[in-house]
């Protein structure tokens, strides 16, 4: 399968694609805010409200999968009709999770906070698939830059959003809420405000744009197109990414980074906690390793259009290695070198992140794009959901140790695969 290139050659479509960009990038800083606020505190809101440091993992692990179930309707949306309607609906139901958090842990009903928290990952979906709107009207020489700008974005709303929980304290305290509340607050105020920017700003919208582009390059390719990629079917872009060596390289070294990465950031609070670390320094750490994340984000997407996405990707697993013997070898509470793992946790994501997204985005003609890039969502989320609940059990049974060894084994596997399908590829050649 070849992939469709976008002409996006007229002086019109460059405006828009630059005016879509910096839409995008103020809804992440937003959505990022609100993010970041609630996973902050979610594993630790999760253990008070549930009474069990066994369960602590399971807040973040319903966001989580929550991000990922969620993929399925927003990508059906976006493949009908357009990267708009999917955004504002993803973010609108993250701010009724959030909502709905806030009432889970005032009146301490642990089922609610999981349901809250489910439908708060609504907002992940929104701000990864974000990343891939960047892309729809971007020349594949420009494509890793100007998806990592978005991924870059994020930072502002993720850095603040943690050190907002004193705030956010305070913003409970003015409403009779338990302290820890205030941070979902936060939460439903930048959903809410993503939503809006989109719903205003986001014109035309590039997905249907692209497609208008491509059709008018190629008539013939929007009626080739099968049906159920039209209507974002997930299954179709699940045998398309199985079908798309390329792709399902992406696919694999996006979710594994992911994986590594929730695994060992879900259950980093939580080891702070048990040394007796601060909420504030607990939420300071949070930041640093979100500044990792997307701090540096345009960097990985420079080196991606200038050195390949394989190399960037083993540049991540190399960092991803170096991060989780830091933050394994820490005592529980806060280090320096516990802080050095967990930015440079982020930093390790980012590379594979911003590579495996950018392939994915290339790897398959425009028409079929939402129903791939939704489906590669659907596997990242739902293996880090597994991930996130499975580190919660290794953290109650043999410690943050184990679960960072653990981490460091699938990093390991990462490169293991990276390695050996660049020899396949140079043999082909």
């Amino acid at each position: 399968m070849t992939p469709t290139t976008t002409p996006l050659a007229d002086p019109q479509s460059q405006h828009v694609q630059s005016r879509t960009v910096l839409t995008l990038m103020g809804s992440q800083t937003l959505g990022g805010i609100g993010v970041a606020s609630g996973i902050a505190v979610a594993a630790i809101v999760a253990a008070e409200v549930s009474g069990s440091d066994a369960l602590s993992g399971l807040a973040t692990t319903t966001q989580v999968l929550g991000g990922a179930l969620f993929t399925i309707p927003v990508a059906a949306v976006m493949a009908r009709h357009g990267r708009r309607p999917g955004l504002v609906m993803a973010y609108l139901l993250g701010t009724v999770g959030a909502f709905l958090a806030i009432t889970a842990t005032a009146t301490g009903a642990f089922w609610l906070l999981l349901l809250g928290t489910t439908l708060f990952g609504a907002s992940t979906t929104a701000n990864n698939q974000a990343r891939y709107a960047a892309t729809d009207l971007a020349t594949p020489e420009r494509r890793g830059r100007q998806l990592s700008w978005v991924v870059w974005a994020t930072t502002i709303g993720s850095v603040l959003g943690p050190n907002l929980i004193g705030p956010g304290r305070w913003i409970a305290g003015q409403l009779g809420m338990p302290p820890l509340a205030g941070a979902w607050v936060l939460s439903m105020a930048g959903f809410a405000l993503a939503a809006l920017l989109l719903q205003l700003l986001l014109r035309p919208d590039p997905l249907r744009l692209s497609r208008e582009l491509a059709a008018r390059a190629a008539p013939a390719q929007e009626h080739a197109m099968p049906v159920s990629a039209r209507r974002g079917n997930v299954a179709t872009g699940l045998r398309l990414i199985a079908a798309t060596p390329v792709a399902l390289w992406g696919t694999v070294a996006l979710t594994v980074g992911h994986v590594v990465m929730v695994a060992v950031m879900v259950m980093t609070p939580l080891h702070m906690r048990h040394g007796d670390a601060q909420i504030e320094i607990i939420g300071l750490v949070i930041s640093l390793h979100i500044l990792g994340m997307y701090g540096l984000a345009p960097v990985a997407g420079q080196l991606t259009d200038r050195f390949g996405a394989d190399r960037v990707v083993l540049l991540g697993v190399a960092i991803l290695l170096t991060s989780t013997v830091l933050a394994g070898l820490s005592a529980v509470g806060w280090s320096a070198g516990l802080t050095a793992g967990l930015v440079l946790l982020g930093l390790g994501w980012s590379c594979t992140m911003v590579a495996g997204s950018g392939t994915i985005a290339g790897a398959v003609p425009v028409a079929e794009r939402a129903a791939v890039q939704g489906a590669a969502d659907l596997v990242m989320g739902l293996s880090a959901a597994v991930g996130g609940a499975l580190a919660g059990v290794v953290m109650d049974l043999w410690g943050y140790g184990v679960l960072n060894a653990a981490a460091a084994a699938a990093a390991l596997a990462l490169g293991a695969f990276t390695v050996a399908r660049r020899r396949v590829v140079s043999l082909g050649a």
